[in-house]
C-alpha cells in the first residue's frame, strides 16, 4: 500500500467509528454559512498580481514533524502581515496532526479566507468543514470521480464555499474538468511516493481550461519558483513547509509576492 492508501484507509475508519447526523450537519452548515462572505476564497485568488495561499500544518509524511503544536493564531497573523491572500489549513489528524478547529482560529486571527485541506471521501467531511468555518475545501481528483467532484462542488456552493480541485496528471485533470472545477490546483508532489517536480505544473498548465483559476502547489520555496510557474500561466501559489520553517514569516511571504 502507498502512503495515500494508508491515509484514505484511516480516514474511512474514523468516519465509520463515529455517528454522523447528516441532517444536523446540514443545519449547522446553513447557520455557519451566514457568518462568512460567499466565495471569499475564489475572489481572493482572482486579484491581480501574485496570490499566495500560505499554509499551516504540523507535520507531513514526507517531512515528518514541522512544528509541534503550532501557534495557529500567530502564524496566521504573520501570513497576513506578509501579504498572503488566503490561508490553507491541513486538518487531517493522524498523518499531518491537524485539527479542524484551526480553521476558525486562522480566519479570526488573520481576517483572510481559509481553505480546509484534508482527504475528502464523504460529503459529511464537507459539511464539517463548512461548520468549522472553511471558505473553501480541497478535493483530490485522485480520490473522486467526475460525478462526485461535480456533486461536491455543488454541495459547497450551497453554502457559499469554493472547491479547489487538485490534480497530479492529465487523467486527473480531465476528471476535474468534467466535474466542472473552476479552481484547479496542480500538486507538484506525487502522492504515491511524495517526490516533487515543478515540471508537473508546467506540463499541465496549458491543458487547464481557459477561465479556470490555476493554483500551483508544493515545492515552491523561492521567488524564482514563483516566477517560473507564473510564466507557465499560474495565478496563485500554495506554499507551506518553506514558509513554516522561516524565522521571519512575514518577510518570507513578501519575498514570494513582491520579490523583496
Amino acid at each position: 500500500m502507498t502512503i495515500l492508501d494508508d491515509i484514505v484507509e484511516r480516514t474511512r475508519a474514523r468516519l465509520a467509528a463515529r455517528p454522523l447526523n447528516r441532517e444536523d450537519l446540514r443545519g449547522r452548515a446553513t447557520v455557519a454559512a451566514r457568518h462568512h462572505e460567499p466565495h471569499a476564497f475564489g475572489r481572493a485568488l482572482s486579484q491581480t498580481g501574485i496570490s499566495v495561499i500560505a499554509e499551516i500544518k504540523s507535520a507531513s509524511p514526507s517531512a515528518g514533524s514541522i512544528i509541534d503544536n503550532p501557534d495557529v493564531d500567530a502564524i496566521a497573523r504573520d501570513y497576513r502581515a506578509g501579504g498572503a491572500h488566503a490561508i490553507s489549513v491541513v486538518t487531517e489528524p493522524e498523518f499531518f496532526r491537524g485539527d479542524r478547529e484551526w480553521l476558525r482560529r486562522a480566519a479570526a486571527a488573520s481576517g483572510l479566507p481559509v481553505i480546509m485541506k484534508d482527504f475528502i471521501i464523504d460529503e459529511a467531511q464537507l459539511l464539517e468543514g463548512v461548520v468549522a468555518g472553511a471558505d473553501a475545501v480541497l478535493l483530490l481528483a485522485s480520490l473522486l470521480d467526475a460525478g462526485k467532484i461535480r456533486r461536491y462542488i455543488e454541495l459547497l456552493e450551497r453554502y457559499g464555499c469554493d472547491a479547489l480541485v487538485e490534480v497530479h496528471d492529465e487523467k486527473e485533470l480531465a476528471r476535474a474538468t468534467k466535474g466542472g472545477a473552476r479552481l484547479i490546483g496542480v500538486n507538484n508532489r506525487d502522492l504515491q511516493d511524495f517526490s516533487v517536480d515543478l515540471a508537473t505544473s508546467e506540463r499541465l498548465a496549458a491543458k487547464i481550461p481557459a477561465g479556470a483559476i490555476k493554483v500551483a502547489e508544493s515545492g515552491i520555496k523561492e521567488r524564482a519558483d514563483v516566477e517560473r510557474l507564473r510564466a507557465a500561466g499560474f495565478d496563485a501559489f500554495l506554499v507551506g513547509e518553506s514558509l513554516l520553517r522561516q524565522n521571519d514569516r512575514p518577510a518570507a511571504v513578501r519575498r514570494l509576492t513582491r520579490g523583496e
